[in-house]
């Protein structure tokens, strides 16, 4: 095997691929990237990397003297990529090593046996496309919530429910529940599916896959399906395992009516929340109060540091005191994708919801964040 290739594309391409090589790898060759150079004029350099639950693949354009397929260290491919200099690389085969040259630069690597590699997943069949930054954007909303426990495995994963023309992703830890609603554009206007797909997983490939306009969503559906899902998008193309278990039935969750409605400038709400969680001690929740036109945050108590601040605000309803767990809260604020937030409650006691505020009096938001609230003693 022996070609060339432009120093940034060879560097992107391999560090992109090198994202889900596992860290712990349970046999040696899977810590390894699979380079398989075509021939022909343009020549294509496809990179892989496969760890049995998630698979990455790639395709470059590169200059093909001698056409051919090796396996060396992922990471080691990766680090050296990186602090290549900028010019053109060349990459050939020497026995049983790799060397990899570039200006006055050159290191040789030890080849894994590529018989040993196991064989890629093929992609399922395309089952509809989406804009990769209206994904990417969503994705991000909606795995704040997700779990990182991974003794409850369900609980760690993004549901993914299409139905028709429409796409809701959804996450929870039980502290609180994210959803989010968008519109794609399915291959088949009559399906019905619903997938868990692990949310780190997820939420990595949605912010990796917006180089391309779109991402094409393939997932394994019907009888005899393996439990996976697809994400293809710009010459980049990744599979996962889908989680196993029941996921909880979130709409139940959703309240429909509330007694008190609270609109505050986002990023001021946000800083105010920052400034006052400062004196709370873990686990000590932040206290909201909102009454006529205006929000208090406190936190702290007797003997402890304490911190006030007052904002403005809208208030719609009764005056309501709640609180919360200030990172919760944050996750939240962040995730809500306009200037103005707007938080719904029923009483101190039940789960809130935070949403932005609606362009041009739409009825309802796509996003919404429930949230528990923290009870105070006393």
């Amino acid at each position: 095997m022996k070609f060339r290739v432009e120093r940034d594309v060879l560097a992107d391409a391999v560090a992109w691929t090198a994202r889900s090589l596992p860290v712990r790898p349970s046999v040696p060759v899977l810590a390894g990237m699979l380079l398989d150079a075509g021939e022909g004029e343009g020549g294509r350099l496809k990179l892989s990397s496969f760890d049995y639950e998630v698979s990455a693949q790639v395709s470059v354009d590169i200059d093909v003297e001698e056409a051919g397929t090796t396996l060396v260290s992922g990471r080691l491919l990766a680090e050296i990529t990186r602090n290549l200099p900028p010019q053109t690389v060349e990459i050939s085969t020497d026995g049983a090593k790799v060397v990899v040259s570039c200006g006055s630069a050159k290191f040789t690597l030890l080849t894994l046996p590529v018989e040993d590699y196991p064989t890629l997943p093929a992609m399922p069949g395309a089952t509809g496309t989406i804009g990769s930054d209206v994904f990417a954007a969503a994705v991000a909303q909606v795995a704040v919530a997700a779990g990182r426990d991974d003794t409850l495995p369900m609980l760690t994963g993004v549901r993914v429910e299409i139905e028709g023309d429409r796409l809701t992703l959804a996450s929870t830890d039980r502290y609180r529940l994210a959803v989010r609603e968008i519109g794609w554009k399915p291959e088949d206007p009559e399906l019905s599916a619903v997938a868990l797909v692990p949310a780190k997983t997820l939420a990595d490939t949605a912010k990796s896959l917006t180089s391309g306009a779109e991402v094409s969503v393939a997932l394994s559906t019907g009888e005899g399906a393996d439990g996976m899902i697809g994400f293809e998008g710009g010459g980049r193309r990744t599979t996962t395992r889908l989680l196993d278990g029941e996921f909880p039935k979130y709409r139940a969750l959703l309240p429909d009516s509330f007694n008190s409605v609270a609109e505050v400038n986002k990023a001021e709400f946000i800083e105010a929340v920052k400034r006052v969680s400062l004196v709370a001690e873990r686990n000590t929740p932040l206290r909201l109060a909102f009454g006529e036109g205006r929000a208090v945050l406190e936190a702290g108590t007797g003997d402890e540091a304490q911190a006030v601040e007052v904002l403005e605000a809208v208030l719609e309803g009764d005056d309501i005191q709640i609180a919360f767990n200030s990172g919760f809260l944050l996750d939240g604020l962040n995730a809500v994708d306009s200037d103005i937030a707007r938080l719904q409650f029923t009483t101190s006691t039940k789960p809130a919801i935070i949403s932005g505020k609606p362009a041009d009096d739409e009825a309802a938001s796509d996003y919404r964040y429930l949230i528990m609230p923290v009870r105070l003693s006393g």
